[in-house]
């Protein structure tokens, strides 16, 4: 059935397969829903012979994870084509193959759902898991997503370090831990790349998002980017 609460629908996930099925099914956001639905049926030329997924896309990874990756938002034809995050785009290019580099992945590319791709101690989600126009969710939608966030953290039980990939990310997260009755430390913790902030049982530790346009800069490079998660599997093992 549809979702159209999602605070509602995530709260009665009993596990990580019914929460990625909730996920999937959600229709709470018609701005995000248009547009996904829009980007599979205008698709791309190299991908015109695809179906594409064209719904929201669940976390993905080890339900033991110790460590969680939050980025943004599945791209309109990455994610949302393949069904599973940071799939079939540059930036889940650059993020598989500097998780291999150091033994958090089996492979170091992801081309598509089911293709053997598996993670050793850590899962992957987006902040919102719909595919947004100009890759800018707003804030509403931001807000409407939050639940599902929430319920993933409170059912990652091994969990101990939390890698917001990006400004985005980074408030997600923030938000979530509070909404999860966390104190927040006092100022707020500012979003940093390799930046760390203690809430809770929780570690925080930024990174820039391996957006293109933070690749093709110089602005992450494989060695900053394998240093975070380095970093991220010393604290996870504290």
């Amino acid at each position: 059935m549809p979702i159209a609460d999602p605070r509602a629908a995530a709260s009665a996930a009993r596990d990580l397969p019914s929460l990625d099925t909730t996920i999937a099914d959600c229709f709470a956001c018609p701005r995000l829903v248009a547009w996904r639905e829009e980007q599979a049926r205008i698709k791309v030329a190299r991908f015109r012979d695809e179906t594409y997924w064209a719904r929201p896309v669940p976390g993905f990874g080890d339900a033991a994870a110790r460590i969680l990756l939050v980025g943004l938002a599945p791209a309109a034809h990455g994610g949302n084509r393949t069904g599973r995050v940071f799939t079939g785009d540059a930036s889940g290019d650059f993020l598989w193959h500097a998780m291999h580099a150091i033994g958090l992945a089996n492979q170091a590319e992801g081309r598509r759902a089911g293709d053997g791709l598996r993670l050793d101690a850590v899962r992957v989600v987006a902040a919102v898991r719909c595919a947004p126009p100009a890759n800018k969710p707003t804030p509403d939608e931001q807000a409407r997503c939050r639940p599902y966030l929430a319920r993933e953290l409170e059912l990652l039980r091994d969990l101990r370090v939390i890698v917001p990939l990006g400004a985005i990310g980074w408030d997600a997260a923030l938000r979530t831990l509070s909404a999860l009755g966390h104190a927040i430390p006092s100022p707020k913790p500012r979003f940093a790349h390799a930046g760390e902030a203690r809430v809770g049982r929780y570690t925080l530790l930024g990174s820039y998002h391996p957006s293109q346009q933070n690749t093709f800069t110089g602005k992450l490079t494989q060695p900053m980017l394998q240093a975070v998660l380095l970093r991220a599997m010393e604290l996870a093992r504290g």
